[in-house]
């Protein structure tokens, strides 16, 4: 049985990779890589000749399988992001799941990770956080989404696009008012650019300066006085904020720990009381 290595690589500086992660990728028998042509980059740069073969959103289902055929006849597999750590907002998830159902062996090489990167000098409170990825596109999820986050006690990351940059400022402005916040682009890089300050003040400045390179946004959590009051836990309360995360997108397993969190209950206690809502009606 050979062994599957989440492999961090650097999200922009070359010199942020570790030794281990550049014995690792030597060592392996093949790297499964988002994009070939990038990790090739990497590898030329540091002289490893390993093959590296495609594993992507667009390939996954057919790459996945195969990787575990590989690992389970005793190869080792490297699995590599373009950017950072795999798995996080990464299609490298599924192929760890895969892994771990098949009891394949999976170790992580840790490395950089830019929604990290970025919270640690955004300014803002570290002490908790919520990583949440890209907010939906689509007008009502990201509304409901929203209205979701606005609540949110923690600080709280996003990962966008440099095209929406604009248009997510927007959505905050008009979400969240004066509510602190950092840009964070380019980082490691040598037009790496921390910009703080409000949503409005943030738009402004990337309306004078046109966005560039991949971005995270980090916005401080909910002060008390904007804070919801605290709602009894009911079946009906319990069941309306699930139906509410569902319409933002959110699967109904993910959106039962939310809730569960939000009202300090269990999954289990959640999961009761829609099977109590549903028999009643």
């Amino acid at each position: 049985m050979g062994t599957l290595y989440i492999v961090g690589t650097p999200i922009g500086n070359l010199e942020d990779i570790t030794h281990r992660a550049l014995r690792i990728l030597r060592e392996v028998a093949v790297i499964a890589a988002e994009d070939t042509r990038q990790t090739r980059k990497l590898l030329n740069h540091f002289e490893i000749p390993t093959p590296a073969v495609s594993y992507h959103e667009h390939n996954q289902r057919t790459a996945g399988p195969h990787l575990i055929e590989r690992l389970q006849a005793g190869d080792d597999v490297a699995l590599v992001t373009d950017a950072g750590m795999p798995a996080i907002s990464d299609p490298g998830e599924d192929l760890v799941r895969l892994a771990v159902a098949a009891g394949v062996p999976v170790v992580p090489i840790p490395g950089p990770t830019a929604f990290t990167t970025a919270l640690v000098v955004s300014g803002l409170s570290t002490e908790r956080f919520a990583f949440e990825g890209f907010l939906p596109v689509k007008g009502k999820e990201r509304r409901a989404a929203l209205e979701r986050l606005k609540q949110e006690l923690r600080t709280w990351i996003l990962y966008e696009a440099p095209h929406r940059v604009i248009e997510t400022l927007e959505d905050l402005r008009d979400a969240l008012g004066d509510r602190p916040m950092a840009a964070a682009r380019e980082l490691t890089k040598l037009h790496e650019e921390v910009v703080r300050g409000t949503p409005a003040e943030l738009l402004a400045h990337f309306e004078q300066k046109a966005p560039r390179g991949e971005f995270v946004l980090v916005i401080s959590g909910a002060p008390a006085a904007e804070q919801a009051p605290p709602e009894e836990a009911t079946p009906t309360s319990l069941a309306a904020a699930v139906a509410a995360l569902e319409a933002g997108g959110m699967d109904r397993k993910a959106a039962m720990k939310e809730v569960a969190t939000r009202f300090g209950l269990t999954k289990r206690d959640v999961y009761q009381a829609l099977l109590e809502l549903k028999e009643d009606e």
